[in-house]
Formats: C-alpha cells, sequence, structure tokens
C-alpha cells in the first residue's frame, strides 16, 4: 500500500473519530499558564507590543484574514513572554504552548470561513492534536517552571 493510500485512510479514520467528539475549548478560552509569562515585561517597550511587526494597514482583508490576524497579534505577545524565560527548557515549552494556541486559532478560522471538506478535516486534526500537546505542556510547565 503506498503512502498516499495510508495516508488518506489514517485521515479518514481520524476524521471519523473527531466528528464523534465535540471540540472543546477554543484557543481564546484556553488561558496561557501564569508560569510562562514574564513579571514585569512591558512589551511596548520592546517595540513588541500586540504583533511585533505586523502592520496591516490598508492591506485589504477579508473575514478570514482578519479573524486569523487577530487570533496571531493575540498569541504573539505569549509567544516572546514565553521565550523570554532563563530556563531554556521553560522557555521553548512556554513559547510552544503560545505557538499551538496560534493553531489553534487558525484552524478555528478555516473551520468557520473555509469551504474544502479536506481543509476543514485537516483543521479539525490540528485543534485536536494541540490541545492534547497544550495540556500535556502545561502540566509540565506548572510542575517544572520555579
Amino acid at each position: 500500500m503506498n503512502v498516499f493510500v495510508k495516508t488518506s485512510l489514517a485521515m479518514i479514520g481520524a476524521t471519523a473519530l473527531l466528528s464523534l467528539a465535540p471540540l472543546a475549548a477554543s484557543a481564546q478560552e484556553m488561558t496561557y499558564p501564569e508560569k510562562c509569562k514574564t513579571a514585569g515585561m512591558d512589551m511596548s517597550k520592546m517595540g513588541m507590543s500586540s504583533g511585533g511587526d505586523m502592520k496591516m494597514g490598508d492591506m485589504p482583508m477579508g473575514d478570514y484574514q482578519k479573524a486569523t490576524m487577530e487570533g496571531m497579534k493575540s498569541m504573539h505577545d505569549d509567544v516572546v513572554q514565553g521565550m523570554m524565560q532563563k530556563d531554556p527548557d521553560v522557555a521553548f515549552v512556554c513559547g510552544m504552548i503560545a505557538h499551538h494556541m496560534g493553531a489553534i486559532t487558525m484552524s478555528e478560522a478555516e473551520l468557520k470561513y473555509g469551504d474544502d471538506k479536506a481543509a476543514k478535516d485537516m483543521a479539525k486534526k490540528v485543534i485536536a492534536a494541540q490541545k492534547k500537546e497544550i495540556a500535556y505542556m502545561t502540566k509540565w510547565v506548572e510542575k517544572e517552571a520555579k
């Protein structure tokens, strides 16, 4: 059986499982761990406030682009906060938690605005996988971060 067929069968199985389970909390309802936040860090003084260099200006955007960009801007500060942790292991895990939350936001926008069944199925798969990884990483941070 070739790789394409195996991958297709795996995606069909995952899609069937995902369609049976309701999607839990959205990215906006998830909480970035307090231990990942750098106390007293003022993002605006770093020139990295809410979205860093992402200036959209007069660029025309549809509802999908707006939803995705707003979600990504809201996660940007958390990524930077996490990466500023002194412990490299904690910095990595905190940065990845925020990064995964951004992936969920993008996937939710696909589910809301997308039309392609395969793309929507991928978005559902991303959401399920990222939520599981976020839960695991959050538990690790709560245990390991000082």
